[in-house]
């Protein structure tokens, strides 16, 4: 398993003359035939001033904690991520990104108990949240039998799959999208919509990055036949997505023949490392290193 690697930093200073990044709500019917929804769509800083160039795009899958019914709910997707990173933190991410909301279901709704960030009137930039460090360490023994808890379950994101590439299509059509150059990721919930995605189109993606998720119930083996770029991170402190579960679908896509599997376990973190990965540069530098195959 290859291990995080140091990247140079992305420009963040705004070009002479480019123009200024969107944050666009995007209608769409779902395929079960529910209420129109919406989906967040972040167009990038320079978009609109270089007309003939095609641009990276990322489809970003939140955790159940941002949950909702894609309408008057939507902005709580805004909570982490790379689109809190680009619009409210104010980063230059060169990357058209798709941010849509999964619905609850029949499932009693969590509440939403903090506000989603936002720039103060005078345009000051909230503080990031890194919620409260364990002092217990990293566990180290090898994992038993994985317990039954998946991300992809009943209401989870495998089940409006045909919503999601259907935004990642309409985005290439609309938006310039480079079809070689379409990235996956997401946390939590989201990582194991991540591992599902992946597995089911590997062809889709030219890489994909799921963080405290897990390949549990998906056919990983989809994924090391294509030997789709892939980079699992996790927190090592994790009592809800135990690490050594997310280290044990590392394995089985080793098992399985993929020839690279790239693992980062960020050993002093819990759950939420999340954090962490989306304020960095390496993340984003590595997926602009991957193209899909023009063979795919």
């Amino acid at each position: 398993m290859a291990g995080a690697a140091g990247a140079a930093a992305l420009p963040s200073a705004a070009a002479p003359g480019a123009s200024r990044p969107q944050l666009l709500r995007r209608p769409y019917k779902p395929a079960d035939g529910g209420q129109e929804r919406e989906y967040m769509l972040y167009v990038p800083q320079g978009f609109h001033s270089e007309p003939g160039r095609k641009w990276p795009v990322m489809l970003f899958l939140h955790g159940s904690g941002e949950s909702g019914n894609g309408r008057e709910d939507l902005e709580y997707t805004m909570m982490h991520g790379p689109v809190m990173e680009a619009w409210v933190q104010g980063r230059d991410l060169p990357f058209v990104i798709i941010q849509p909301q999964l619905d609850w279901g029949d499932r009693t709704p969590q509440p939403h108990n903090n506000e989603p960030p936002r720039r103060g009137a005078d345009g000051s930039i909230p503080e990031r949240n890194y919620g409260k460090r364990p002092d217990f360490p990293m566990k180290r023994e090898e994992p038993g039998e994985q317990p039954r808890r998946r991300g992809d379950g009943p209401r989870g994101w495998a089940v409006v799959e045909a919503d999601l590439l259907a935004m990642v299509d309409r985005t290439i059509d609309d938006f310039r999208g480079d079809p070689d150059r379409v990235y996956l990721t997401g946390l939590s919930m989201g990582g194991y919509g991540t591992f599902a995605l992946a597995s089911s189109h590997p062809e889709k993606w030219a890489a994909a990055a799921p963080i405290c998720g897990t390949g549990e119930g998906v056919h990983v083996e989809n994924i090391a036949e294509a030997k789709l770029p892939i980079w699992i991170l996790t927190g090592g402190r994790d009592t809800g997505v135990k690490p050594e579960f997310v280290i044990q679908s590392a394995r089985a896509l080793e098992a399985a023949g993929h020839p690279e599997v790239r693992l980062t376990v960020h050993e002093d973190l819990p759950h939420n490392v999340w954090t962490r990965v989306y304020e960095g540069w390496d993340l984003y530098q590595w997926m602009l290193a991957q193209r899909r195959s023009s063979s795919s």
